[in-house]
């Protein structure tokens, strides 16, 4: 099972509407993977898994909140931001990437699915306000790094179950690198929640910033 079907067994609830978004994905990234490269050929095949339930681990963490303003702070091609912004339609998503043809890949396609809740810049994430209440990522480099990065940029007021912060996407033993960060962190190992070999290793770190 590694089409759309995937996602609708882990999430059966979603509505024609995202249904409908999640089904197009596939013929999407074809379209724009062939014009600019974002994902791997091999990965194509197994796109759903690798990369669209991959990108919606997350919300095996947290269920956003209506109007919570969350960053995806390096998305290469959209991801986690355009699983998260069509799961969640009422939260607003700002997808940002410092190579802007991946840019231009998150947009075509956010347009293509008329996905009103992202915004999608090319800029460097250091130069980014506050104003987050979460930041999403899939392991752009070692937490340390990236914790300092964005650490000035979540809001103070936390409006969800659990403290505004990062939720990062990451795999394998992480005990040396989150040692690194000296602070309190979570994991939510993704196997509990998904059956698939890919996701036996694969994580989501839970790091509050307030």
């Amino acid at each position: 099972m590694n089409g759309c079907e995937i996602i609708f067994k882990y999430f059966p609830d979603l509505t024609e509407k995202q249904k409908g978004q999640f089904m197009a994905l596939q013929e999407l990234y074809e379209i724009w993977n062939s014009r600019i490269n974002v994902i791997s050929r091999k990965d194509m095949e197994n796109l759903y898994v690798n990369h669209v339930l991959h990108s919606l681990g997350i919300a095996r963490a947290i269920n956003f909140l209506p109007k919570a303003k969350i960053l995806d702070a390096g998305t290469g091609g959209g991801f986690p931001g355009i699983p998260l912004a069509i799961l969640f339609p009422d939260t607003r998503f700002h997808l940002v990437d410092s190579i802007a043809k991946k840019i231009t890949v998150v947009k075509e396609v956010s347009s293509a699915l008329r996905l009103q809740n992202v915004q999608a810049e090319a800029r460097r994430v250091e130069s980014l306000a506050p104003g987050y209440d979460f930041i999403v990522s899939r392991a752009v480099t070692r937490m340390k790094e990236f914790h300092g990065w964005v650490k000035h940029l979540t809001v103070r007021e936390n409006r969800h179950g659990m403290a505004n912060g990062i939720l990062y996407l990451k795999g394998g033993d992480l005990s040396e690198e989150l040692a690194e960060v000296k602070k309190e962190f979570r994991l939510f190992n993704l196997s509990d929640y998904f059956e698939e070999p890919f996701f036996e290793t694969k994580m989501v770190v839970y790091l509050p910033l307030n």
